[in-house]
């Protein structure tokens, strides 16, 4: 009998059991080498829909279509083992109606193997998050600030800052909780706002750009390592400066091209053949 030990795949129940323990570690991942290096480290790795703007150059998540999300989610499983995939719904492929949402979130999972998806809204999208749990959809909910939305709430903001605001953060939060959701994703709010909301809530709560207090953090990888420069929000640090590396060897390389003095002696495949040897 073999005694090799094999890695099990974190699922959304070990994800929701850690409410109140050990900080979930999330990072997204668009592709198969980005997650084969987060791999090891995250216990999440999140397909999301900000591709469009991390990688298509999108001024907003909007563009990004189902088929898009599909095949960037079925490229991260490809590089991983170990986290949890969690696959981002795009804008217009939930919102129309529950039935809708369960069509587009069951080919999610059918086509990529991921472990749930994640989509935006609270009070009013609890239906469908209730709907979808029901029928075995895993979901991760994502309420504050919520960049599909991006237009009728004025731009990229912080949320709470107002009673009205945080009234509803609160109700959003309890609504999404009592649907199903596994956790829920809090962004762009106030700290004390997402620090009672985790106060509140049996389920996990993951902050980007909200408190400490949160039971996880959740960052975009080209943020953290500097390879995405158009903007960094207030709420991003950076752990690398990776950008710099990647213009200086691109120059390098240019630079030694044009010299001739690249591709060299070792890299090249070796023969006896010669041209004079052929006349």
């Amino acid at each position: 009998m073999s005694t090799e030990v094999t890695s099990k795949r974190l699922t959304v129940r070990d994800i929701a059991g850690r409410k109140g323990g050990t900080p979930v570690v999330m990072l997204t991942a668009y592709t198969t080498p980005m997650a084969r290096m987060l791999d090891p480290y995250v216990d999440v790795l999140l397909v999301g829909d900000s591709l469009g703007m991390v990688l298509y150059g999108l001024d907003t998540t909007l563009g990004v279509s189902l088929d898009m999300m599909i095949a960037h989610g079925q490229a991260v499983m490809r590089g991983s083992s170990k986290a949890c995939v969690i696959i981002d719904m795009p804008f217009g492929s939930y919102q129309e109606s529950p039935e809708q949402a369960f069509r587009n979130a069951a080919r999610i999972l059918c086509e990529t193997g991921a472990a749930g998806v994640k989509l935006e809204g609270g009070v009013e999208m609890a239906e469908t998050i209730a709907f979808l749990t029901r029928r075995g959809i895993p979901v991760l909910a994502h309420i504050g600030l919520k960049p599909q939305l991006v237009h009728s709430l004025g731009g990229f903001r912080a949320q709470g800052r107002t009673e009205a605001e945080i009234a509803a953060i609160l109700a959003d939060g309890r609504a999404v909780a009592e649907a199903g959701a596994f956790a829920v994703v809090v962004e762009g709010t106030v700290e004390p706002v997402a620090r009672a909301l985790t106060e509140d809530l049996a389920i996990p709560t993951i902050g980007i750009g909200a408190s400490p207090h949160c039971d996880g953090q959740v960052l975009v990888s080209e943020d953290i390592l500097g390879l995405f420069g158009t903007f960094t929000p207030k709420f991003v640090k950076r752990y690398a400066e990776l950008s710099g590396l990647v213009e200086e060897a691109a120059k390098a390389y240019a630079d030694e091209v044009r010299a001739r003095t690249f591709p060299g002696p070792e890299h090249c495949f070796k023969s006896n053949w010669s041209r004079t040897a052929d006349k």
